[in-house]
């Protein structure tokens, strides 16, 4: 059970929120009516709110103007600005500006924002400068930024001491961060470290844990396909572990996890996502992400279609 009394209500953000895929055409271009179908589907399916454009919604292959388009055409099309972490950060701190103030001026206030990635070996001092170059820039009160942590992607880690030195340097924008590593004792240490900072999971599997532990929630891929449990894990996860309908939503998120993790994620998930909707464009990647060989494809399948029979 939880070593923490602190509410994840009391944190922000905090919740459900699906690092949400992105539907391409057959230009291999961000579809704007399909995505928005998407995240209202997600809403409904009980996600606080939508990651769009991140590491799952393959955002570094798209240009700034096609993320400042989505983001645009989705708030057009009723997704509440305030439902939205949208990913601002790119390897140019430059960009990173332009979409983030992008981004607050069409109302969205909280933003993931990966540090500069491309430089490898890059001390705190530099990665503290850029992230401090972006606010003094940007020189906007209502910005938040939630951290993302991903070494594995970026190659360029968020240290526990480059946390403190930006949250006291900006209390009031450094809210959080995403740690994606699948690293829990780090997500634990900074739960501990950082009262009032919001620590979120970029795996779903560890959603429940981490609640436990004071965290804020998740930002996960696997929501795409099992929001309703994370949503219900968040809601319930103070049950105790007795609990049929907590440990059955809890299974089910490893399951699904599992599944689309045995073969390449975003293809697996983009695969399932065409089975689910009946609409094989789901399948699209924009190179050079591939989808998956045809022998992958039917076992997956073949999984999915268990996985769902026993669920």
């Amino acid at each position: 059970m939880s070593t923490s009394s602190l509410h994840p209500q009391s944190l922000h953000p905090h919740g459900v929120f699906s690092a949400a895929l992105t539907p391409l055409d057959a230009e291999l271009a961000p579809d704007h009516a399909r995505f928005i179908a998407h995240c209202r589907y997600l809403l409904d399916e009980g996600c606080d709110g939508i990651a769009m454009l991140g590491t799952t919604g393959e955002a570094n292959s798209f240009s700034l103007s096609e993320r400042t388009a989505l983001l645009e055409a989705v708030i057009a099309g009723g997704i509440k600005p305030n439902h939205l972490l949208p990913g601002t950060g790119v390897a140019a701190f430059t960009e990173t500006v332009a979409l983030t103030r992008h981004a607050l001026s069409v109302g969205v206030e909280t933003v993931v924002m990966l540090p500069p990635f491309y430089y490898k070996n890059v001390s705190d001092d530099g990665v503290y400068a850029a992230y401090s170059e972006i606010i003094q820039r940007i020189g906007d009160a209502k910005l938040k930024i939630v951290l993302y942590h991903i070494p594995q992607m970026s190659m360029q880690p968020i240290s526990h001491a480059l946390i403190e030195r930006l949250r006291k340097a900006y209390p009031s924008t450094i809210v959080g961060i995403k740690d994606s590593s699948g690293d829990f004792a780090n997500m634990t240490a900074m739960v501990e470290r950082f009262p009032g900072f919001a620590v979120l999971t970029g795996a779903d599997p560890l959603l429940l844990p981490l609640l436990r532990k004071g965290g804020a929630g998740c930002i996960t891929a696997t929501s795409n396909l099992v929001a309703r449990d994370l949503a219900y894990v968040f809601k319930h996860f103070r049950g105790s572990d007795e609990d049929a309908n907590l440990a059955a939503a809890q299974a089910r998120i490893v399951k699904a996890r599992e599944l689309v993790s045995r073969f390449a994620q975003m293809p697996s998930l983009k695969a399932l996502m065409a089975g689910r909707t009946g609409h094989a464009g789901w399948q699209r990647l924009r190179p050079p992400l591939e989808t998956l060989p045809v022998a992958q494809l039917k076992e997956l399948l073949a999984s999915a279609a268990a996985f769902a029979a026993a669920a």
